[in-house]
């Protein structure tokens, strides 16, 4: 338990050791006057060379070991949540909220009294600590997430839940050196590493395997992808349609019916339908094992809050209701697709990441940022903001990570950046473009037909910037879902976490990174690449002059199915699927 006495901390066992005093103490040995003289300077070999992995044990720097620093004063408060100027809800939410809060925690201490770990002992806390460790908690999620409180802070009670005592101690740790001893920890620790991707090849070797990962669209239409233009009678459709529904669709949240007035309505309504109440999560459906016919199915529930499927309408609440248009005829009226036009004075080019951060507007889901960078080396080709064609119901910044303060600070592209200074630590504001059209051609500008364009869910990028793209590598088929191929898909984040042992869209109510995740996605694929060439090599295939080789008998076509083991086939359709992760 943490001293909050004021008395000096209790020593450690090697502490007492070399501070106990012994009858051998008070013998004068002649040898202690006898000179020293210094060792041979050759290490042995057992000295220098050595198997064993490095410790994951905290090391005992005075920024991680609470145990090496003065005693902890705490101050001695009550459970009951702190005042702020504007809280989040009301005081019986919070209230209820925190003693959760202070529960969970509690539990963790308790497993972490009984373990009676000599090495994880300074981190069990009393239970003034532990309150105001919750105190703390629920105040920062509550001053910092304002209309998210609630999903916020019933996330990171689940995360506790399932938190291991490795986990809880690294989050005492952080706490008692911010709450107690004023200490960044990340000043004095490395950042986490992800996974060190080693494929055996050069860039440009890469770049030839990376050939045969490319996956044929055609076929795959009813999933999403979209290999032709839609062609003037259906535009024609699409827009009397559209016209005829007089601006009433369906919610892509709760699913209710509202209307949109693009250009706005007389009293300058954008839609109708007042608030909107929802999850912002998918919901997770566990998967089934073969003791349900016993101990029954687990619950699918919402992982933005905990609560089972059906047991609310929502746990987030929006001003005004959004839509997405996914039909191409649909899209296609408002702005037509376009093939990668051929450039033959640029040559061959490298192949290229690209993700899409996207916002609601009055025409539907539109692309407010695109982002691309190089494969394999990662670095930055494109990062534009993007003004949308439509009026802007809500940025999605849950998810896009774009807010207005983003569009209020950024420059027209192709400007040079005021006043900048190359050794501030800020990241530079964005530039952006005026339409999505003038983006698709900035991105036309780095790609040829034949160029590799990586992405994961690519379909949904190509769609919002209107490209057909005959050369598209897609981790959603590179990496398929369990329970089978296409329309079930693995979300990014739980690839990245699985292949690549790294943590991507941890920013929270700050949304997702579009750079982030198109580094993420580049390194999936060269996880294949490494994966794909060593099935070729296997066989008997070569690289020559950075082209893929068959060996006799087989044709530079096969490719494909030696380095994935199979065909490009997708599996059925089912009814009701839901994507995951």
């Amino acid at each position: 338990m943490a001293d909050t006495t004021g008395s000096p901390p209790r020593a450690t066992g090697i502490t007492e050791i070399l501070t106990k005093k012994t009858s051998r103490d008070e013998v004068k040995l002649s040898s202690a006057a006898r000179s020293i003289s210094p060792p041979p300077t050759i290490r042995s070999k057992a000295e220098g060379a050595t198997s064993e992995k490095p410790s994951s044990a905290i090391t005992p720097s005075p920024a991680h070991n609470p145990a090496q620093l003065p005693p902890r004063k705490v101050r001695k408060e009550p459970l009951n949540p702190r005042m702020l100027p504007k809280s989040p809800a009301n005081h019986s939410v919070r209230s209820a909220i925190l003693d959760k809060l202070f529960s969970t925690m509690t539990s963790l201490n308790e497993k972490l009294i009984k373990e009676k770990s000599p090495t994880n002992k300074c981190f069990v806390l009393t239970r003034d600590e532990l309150v105001t460790m919750a105190l703390d908690e629920e105040e920062k999620v509550a001053k910092d997430n304002g209309g998210l409180y609630s999903n916020v802070i019933k996330l990171r009670i689940v995360k506790l839940t399932k938190m291991t005592l490795d986990e809880w101690t690294k989050d005492v740790m952080a706490h008692l050196n911010a709450r107690y001893y004023k200490i960044d920890s990340s000043s004095s620790s490395s950042p986490p590493t992800s996974k060190s991707i080693k494929t055996g090849l050069t860039v440009n070797e890469e770049v030839a395997v990376v050939s045969a990962l490319v996956t044929p669209l055609h076929g795959l239409e009813e999933f999403g992808y979209v290999t032709r233009a839609p062609t003037d009678s259906d535009l024609e459709i699409a827009k009397k349609g559209v016209a005829e529904s007089k601006g009433w669709e369906k919610c892509d949240r709760c699913g209710g019916r509202f209307q949109v007035f693009p250009g706005r309505r007389e009293d300058g309504a954008l839609a109708s339908g007042g608030e909107c109440t929802y999850h912002p999560d998918r919901p997770i459906h566990p998967p089934r094992k073969r003791t349900d016919n016993v101990t029954g199915s687990s619950e699918s529930y919402f992982p933005c809050c905990g609560e089972s499927l059906g047991a609310s309408p929502g746990c987030t609440k929006s001003t005004t209701h959004v839509f997405k248009v996914s039909e191409p005829k649909r899209l296609a009226s408002i702005l037509q697709f376009k093939p990668t036009p051929v450039q033959p004075e640029k040559g061959i080019m490298q192949p290229v990441c690209m993700d899409c951060e996207m916002g609601y507007t009055t025409l539907g889901l539109e692309m407010i940022r695109l982002t691309a960078v190089s494969w394999p080396e990662g670095h930055d080709l494109l990062d534009v903001l993007v003004k949308p064609m439509g009026e802007v119901l809500d940025l999605n910044s849950r998810f896009s990570g774009v807010f207005p303060e983003h569009y209020a600070s950024a420059t027209p592209y192709g400007t040079a950046v005021p006043n900048a200074n190359p050794t501030e630590q800020s990241k530079p504001p964005l530039q952006f473009v005026e339409s999505p059209a003038a983006a698709r051609e900035l991105l036309f500008g780095i790609i040829q037909p034949e160029t590799p364009l990586i992405g994961h869910a690519i379909d949904n990028d190509l769609n919002v910037c209107r490209i057909i793209h005959p050369t598209v590598i897609d981790t959603v088929l590179l990496y398929p879902h369990p329970r089978g191929r296409l329309p079930y898909r693995l979300g990014l984040k739980a690839l990245a976490r699985k292949f690549l042992e790294r943590e991507i869209q941890t920013g929270g109510d700050r949304g997702h990174d579009s750079k982030e995740d198109s580094l993420a996605t580049g390194d999936l694929v060269r996880v294949k690449v490494g994966e794909a060439w060593n099935r070729l090599k296997g066989k008997g295939w070569r690289i020559e002059n950075q082209s893929l080789v068959p060996p006799p008998g087989q044709r530079p076509q096969d490719a494909q199915q030696t380095a994935l083991g199979f065909g490009p086939g997708v599996g059925q359709k089912r009814k009701n699927s839901t994507s995951t992760g």
